[in-house]
């Protein structure tokens, strides 16, 4: 039980550390400008992933379905924010 924590605090800790890097970038450039919707909506996508890993984590018992689940949601992550970023599919996700 002690890991299973362990890894949930790394797992969100990781989620909080990834969205404070704009905020530090912000204090030493003008070039990254967020606001703080933009926090907030990036915020919910790095919980809301962190939260999903660490479900499958905890419910799925085989390493090959944990291994398929992870990348498969990291993979998703990884899309929403691209398509969010710079609208790679020209979703109104994209802000067009």
């Amino acid at each position: 039980m002690i890991t299973q924590n362990r890894t949930s605090a790394f797992i969100y800790s990781a989620a909080a550390l990834i969205l404070t890097a704009p905020l530090i970038a912000m204090q030493f450039t003008t070039e990254v400008n967020w606001s703080a919707s933009d926090f907030l909506i990036m915020g919910a996508l790095l919980f809301t992933t962190a939260f999903a890993v660490d479900f499958v984590l905890k419910k799925v018992k085989t390493l090959k379905s944990r291994l398929i689940l992870v990348f498969g949601i990291l993979a998703l992550l990884i899309l929403i924010w691209a398509e969010m970023a710079v609208g790679i599919f020209g979703s109104p996700i994209a802000g067009s």
